[in-house]
């Protein structure tokens, strides 16, 4: 158990980033499935607008410290491809 003031001062704002920071990954999880299914559906259109709407989500969770920087651009290579490969 903490028992220092910092330690407890720690903990409480862990608990808070924490929070932040799970929304922050749900959201951009969120951007991805919408990309995966118009993928799947088969619809490009709907496919290369969700990518677009995608893009800056995973970057901004890249800038925000959620996601590293090479896991985001293979995400984001894999998902071009895909929306590529759409007839």
């Amino acid at each position: 158990m903490a028992n220092t003031p910092q330690a407890k001062k720690r903990i409480r704002r862990n608990g808070r980033r924490a929070e932040i920071n799970g929304a922050r990954v749900s959201r951009v999880r969120t951007f991805v499935k919408k990309v995966e299914s118009a993928i799947g559906a088969g619809d490009k259109a709907a496919a290369v607008a969700a990518l677009a709407a995608a893009q800056p989500e995973i970057q901004r969770g890249v800038s925000k410290g959620v996601m590293h920087k090479n896991t985001a651009s293979r995400k984001f290579a894999r998902l071009t491809k895909a929306v590529s490969a759409l007839a």
